[in-house]
């Protein structure tokens, strides 16, 4: 039964989706040592994820976006299978369990059935943390527009709040404002434990809020507080970036700002650039010139690589070696702090540790082998069609957020070759919001339609 809110209905998907959307971004801003808080986010997408899987069902949505279901179906299943115990002749003839076999017959012991992944705690627990962003795919292909737009409304104002609260941090110094115990204290990092990922989300809610503003421009409308909003969103992007320091974040925000223009530049409907365009550009020239002025210097040395050499760049050829020895079947999700621990060279060793190789697509390879990177490969094929679709069309409501989606997939998928943002809650949950939303690009709009 839908309820009527002060602005447009409220149903039970909504509700749930609000629910999980809110517990992810308070409890789901670290990867690791935090099970009770990342529980709960689990916890919470159960509901979503039963009421939109039915809503899919019985209305029959499902049957246009087959393949995007298959894939993540896929995705799920992966380590679903690496869980299964194999038979002793089996195991025993996979590769890289050669030592694993040699210690078992020194202990006088005979291996039994035994799983794929060589740590099944953690591959079920990767399998756990794929349910908050299933629950949020689904719930998008069932969400109308209005609702799909209140998600992303949610992201934009947490992001102005990850930033206040990052402000807070820098200015006080006090350990209170951090709410993570593995947080470097003196860095900026919000609702994160990892300064990094609130820089990935900066960047990711950027195409947003250049479309949400750009688009009261095609429909001439007086209202022009969603213009401003975007303007000074974007201008706060530029500053907060500059606060947090993030090496990638300032990397790419040039290219996603550009991109993040263009598709404002189609909302407003490919006319001419007026005083609302810009006053977008404008905004992010401002906050340029100001950081350009007073925090350029510190932003320089975060990439002096002579005062702080790049462990995640040496550490690379180690993995990509002892992958190779794992093919085709790969070590098992959540396996790569075990197997890179049993290679790491001994010069290598020091106070810190390399608890992920800080590349998504490497540590896949790692993990899942030959599968894994079938899956990245259908993803990305998915994901070029997609955006082609979305870019092609007319400017519309719905082809704004698609496009939107497509550069903050874009920001996401490239930081992932450098860190690994998608093993926290809030921005898996946001990658499957913005999948979810691309998605609908195969589908004609009503306005296409009619």
């Amino acid at each position: 039964m839908p309820i009527k809110g002060l602005k447009g209905q409220w149903d039970a998907v909504a509700i749930a989706a609000a629910v999980l959307l809110a517990l992810s971004f308070v409890f789901g801003g670290a990867s690791r040592e935090h099970a009770l808080r990342l529980a709960l986010v689990e916890l919470a997408a159960l509901p979503l994820l039963v009421i939109s899987a039915s809503r899919l069902l019985q209305s029959g949505a499902w049957k246009t976006h087959k393949f995007a279901l298959m894939l993540l179906g896929a995705v799920t299943a992966l380590p679903l299978i690496q869980l299964i115990p194999l038979p002793p002749f089996l195991w025993t003839g996979l590769p890289g369990r050669s030592e694993m076999v040699l210690a078992l017959e020194l202990a006088g012991l005979q291996p039994g059935w035994t799983p794929l992944t060589v740590t099944p705690d953690l591959t079920w627990q990767s399998v756990l943390a794929l349910l908050p962003p299933m629950a949020m795919i689904l719930a998008v292909l069932s969400a109308t527009h209005a609702q799909t737009a209140r998600m992303i409304a949610f992201y934009l104002g947490a992001a102005v709040l990850s930033v206040l609260l990052g402000a807070l941090q820098l200015g006080s110094g006090d350990t209170r404002f951090y709410l993570w115990a593995t947080t470097a204290a003196g860095s900026v990092t919000g609702f994160f434990a990892n300064r990094n990922h609130l820089a990935t989300l900066l960047l990711s809610c950027l195409p947003f809020a250049a479309v949400f503003g750009a688009s009261v421009l095609r429909r001439r409308t007086d209202q022009r507080l969603p213009l401003w909003f975007g303007a000074l969103f974007m201008g706060l992007v530029v500053v907060g970036l500059a606060a947090i320091r993030s090496r990638a974040g300032v990397i790419l925000f040039g290219p996603i700002a550009v991109a993040s223009l263009l598709a404002a530049w189609i909302a407003a409907g490919r006319g001419r650039p007026g005083p609302g365009l810009i006053a977008l550009t404008a905004g992010i020239a401002a906050a340029i010139g100001a950081v350009a002025i007073l925090a350029l210097p510190p932003i320089l040395a975060r990439f002096d690589v002579q005062s702080a050499p790049e462990g995640r760049f040496e550490g690379w050829p180690i993995v990509a070696s002892a992958a190779d020895s794992w093919l085709p079947v790969g070590s098992g999700i959540g396996s790569f702090d075990a197997v890179y621990r049993s290679v790491e060279p001994v010069d290598k060793l020091d106070p810190t540790f390399f608890n992920h190789a800080h590349n998504e697509y490497l540590e896949t390879w790692l993990e899942a082998g030959w599968f894994g990177a079938a899956l990245i490969i259908a993803f990305l094929i998915w994901y070029g069609r997609r955006v082609w679709a979305a870019w092609r069309a007319g400017p519309s409501r719905e082809r704004d957020l698609q496009r939107a989606a497509s550069i903050a997939l874009l920001v996401m998928l490239v930081h992932s070759g450098v860190d690994y943002p998608l093993r926290t809650a809030a921005l898996a949950v946001l990658f499957a919001l913005c999948v979810a939303i691309l998605e609908k690009a195969g589908q004609p709009t009503d306005r296409e339609r009619a």
